[in-house]
């Protein structure tokens, strides 16, 4: 319910209503504008912000004549007024009021955005704290490495979704702007009051310098930053389908009662919430090719941009928004493991604290070259163990690479027994937990 309620109300920022609306609510703030500047009478202001209206299908209408859908609206609004209809859209050109009305649109857009991030990381968060000292082991390349927290995992999703919500903010500055400044650009027929007004009416900011267009670079910034944003959703939702994998269980999205997984194989409980995102997110990917292309247009403007802006302006910020909704749900009901991820961080029968007995060695004035051969040698013994199928653990609970670093005579006599032993040790590996958290939850 929550998904659909949200991707509805970004939904209905993008349909022809609101397009149209965001058009009228510039041209108001047109009216109002020249009437503070003493041309336009104030009954006439009064009758065009009180009167004026458009109508859907009349727009069409005139539309499939004049093949000019501002013209069409212009002329739809026009015929909800009387002779006061003469000062609509006066002075400005077409991308006057679209550019400005979209970057209403966009604006209110990214806020819906922004506050979707938020409610991700708190998501997250709450993951982090819940699993802060939930051992599980590291992977490189696939690969065991060494112990660390799923805690540790989600602090990191935490802090790199953060500086995406920092980016957008200032993405927001930068698309929040609109522009009065007529054909070319050259402010000829509205002074530049005139476009100040008008911008602060709508909560905008007047662009610097613009041509006929507001300059498709900061659409481009803003398509990027949602690529970004959703690429690091993307490596989210794909380590959630690496931790539900089969010969993994450390991690499982929510089965609902009733839920289906295989029309053939009834056992199946698939991970398809995060393979959906993962899919949205290559989608929004896709539109930052075409946002680049875009910022290059003939002379003062073509309208080559036009067309793609009507893809990929609605589509990034829909799918984007659904996205972060659905991901903020999985992380939300994910189900963890600590058990399953204890069993996977003791598979390896002790090869995950390697390092920790490399380290000593150097102390006792062994070569790294040399330190690196003992420890490795060891290693290999235990992985050719695995290969034919003994157990990690003997009865005792002592790893296989624990019993053959004690058998190893040169080690021993190099650092002796309780060293080796106390090198087992997993709270060697999360005794910095407490201070990562602070540095990146700030608490």
């Amino acid at each position: 319910m929550v998904e659909r309620y949200a991707r509805e109300k970004m939904k209905k920022l993008w349909d022809m209503e609101a397009k149209y609306s965001a058009w009228l609510k510039v041209e108001k703030a047109l009216v109002r504008g020249w009437n503070k500047l003493g041309l336009i009478p104030d009954s006439d202001c009064e009758k065009i912000c009180k009167k004026a209206k458009f109508n859907i299908a009349r727009i069409d209408e005139i539309e499939a004549v004049t093949k000019h859908d501002l013209i069409a609206f212009t002329t739809s609004v026009a015929e909800s007024l009387g002779e006061e209809s003469r000062w609509v859209h006066y002075g400005i050109t077409s991308s006057d009021c679209i550019d400005t009305a979209v970057a209403l649109q966009m604006r209110d857009s990214l806020k819906i955005i922004l506050k979707d991030i938020e409610i991700l990381r708190q998501a997250i968060k709450k993951q982090a704290y819940a699993h802060k000292n939930t051992l599980m082991v590291g992977r490189s390349h696939g690969i065991h490495g060494e112990p660390i927290t799923f805690g540790l995992v989600c602090a990191i999703w935490y802090d790199e979704i953060g500086r995406h919500l920092k980016a957008l903010k200032s993405t927001l500055q930068v698309i929040a702007v609109g522009k009065l400044s007529g054909a070319m650009g050259n402010l000829a027929h509205t002074p530049m009051e005139l476009e100040a007004l008008v911008c602060k009416d709508l909560g905008l900011k007047p662009a610097p310098v613009s041509n006929q267009v507001i300059q498709r670079d900061r659409y481009a910034r803003l398509i990027s930053d949602l690529a970004l944003l959703a690429s690091s959703c993307e490596k989210i939702a794909v380590a959630i389908r690496h931790l539900q994998r089969t010969e993994v269980y450390e991690a499982e999205e929510y089965f609902s009662q009733g839920q289906k997984g295989s029309s053939a194989m009834p056992h199946k409980r698939n991970p398809v919430l995060s393979e959906n995102i993962t899919g949205l997110c290559r989608m929004i990917r896709s539109f930052v090719i075409p946002a680049m292309e875009n910022v290059a247009l003939w002379h003062e403007r073509d309208i080559s941009h036009s067309s793609v802006e009507r893809f990929i302006l609605p589509d990034s910020f829909i799918t984007t928004d659904f996205m972060l909704n659905r991901l903020s749900e999985l992380i939300q009901n994910l189900v963890i493991y600590p058990k399953n991820m204890l069993k996977n961080l003791n598979l390896t029968g002790g090869l995950v604290f390697s390092q920790r007995i490399l380290l000593e060695l150097p102390k006792k004035g062994v070569s790294r070259e040399d330190a690196y051969k003992i420890v490795q040698r060891n290693a290999m013994k235990v992985w050719k163990d695995l290969q034919e199928g003994k157990a990690a653990l003997n009865q005792k609970g002592e790893s296989l690479y624990l019993q053959y670093l004690l058998s190893d005579t040169q080690l021993v006599d190099l650092i002796g027994k309780k060293a080796i032993e106390e090198c087992f040790d997993y709270g060697y590996y999360t005794k910095s937990i407490p201070a990562i958290f602070k540095r990146v939850f700030g608490e």
